[in-house]
């Protein structure tokens, strides 16, 4: 597929908003999807293509965040493990499913979250000082993360809400290091959904490489602001982008 200047500056700009939105919440697939699939891409190729930009924006991410220290090594990998079995197995469901079944499930991941954070903002972000569980001490959280590889390797869009409620709602994580193992725990599931839909031919490289410039230069801004802000300020951008995920998914 070859892109025009117009095109190009396009992708870049969607994806540069994108990577602030996804390091900082999710959601930033609600702008990249219809951006990738405005020149005609269908939309399971679009699904498959928005994965080179997720995961060159998550290796930036994360690389920012642990610069900072801010990523939690202490229970790595049993967070890793079962949002790799769940995204393997989303991926595998995604290649295969019927397009149909995108749309209902951003949009109860959308609207769920926002009703979260609406009725009991705490469940997602914890008191400053919580400490956080080991999944060994809440099994449920085993049981999250690997749903939400699942419903990551599946369809990209609103992951980001998900991993923040397994990470933050029951291993009670603080909203920045949350957003550093969500962003570790999307390349693991970003990287093995993405190998089947290479092997199923499903990946439009030049466009998923122009979108992913716009995504790492967002995501090293995002790692910046989430560095520096303070938690209310967190907890609100999330809720706004709850907020919009929802609306944008239902008139989608």
């Amino acid at each position: 597929m070859e892109l025009d200047l117009a095109y190009s500056a396009l992708l870049i700009a969607t994806g540069f908003l994108a990577g602030i939105i996804n390091t900082l919440a999710g959601g930033g697939s609600n702008l990249t999807l219809p951006a990738l699939m405005v020149m005609g891409m269908p939309a399971d190729v679009a699904n498959a293509t928005n994965r080179v930009g997720v995961l060159l924006q998550g290796l930036v991410g994360v690389k920012g965040f642990h610069k900072a220290g801010k990523v939690d090594q202490t229970d790595f990998m049993p967070i890793l493990i079962p949002t790799l079995l769940g995204g393997l197995v989303g991926g595998l469901f995604a290649s295969f499913a019927p397009e149909t079944l995108l749309k209902p499930l951003l949009l109860t991941a959308m609207i769920s979250m926002t009703l979260i954070m609406l009725v009991k903002p705490s469940i997602v972000a914890p008191p400053e000082g919580t400490i956080p569980f080991k999944i060994s001490e809440r099994p449920s959280a085993w049981l999250a993360l690997f749903a939400a590889g699942i419903y990551g390797g599946f369809v990209q869009a609103g992951v980001g809400f998900v991993l923040i409620a397994a990470l933050a709602g029951t291993l009670r994580y603080d909203l920045v290091r949350t957003n550093a193992l969500k962003m570790v725990c999307t390349i693991g599931f970003t990287l093995l959904a993405l190998l089947v839909f290479i092997w199923n031919d499903q990946v439009w490289w030049i466009p998923g490489l122009t979108l992913a410039c716009g995504t790492m230069v967002g995501s090293m801004v995002a790692v910046k602001f989430a560095i520096k802000a303070k938690p209310q300020h967190l907890k609100w951008f999330l809720f706004v982008m709850t907020l919009v995920g929802s609306i944008a998914a239902l008139m989608s």
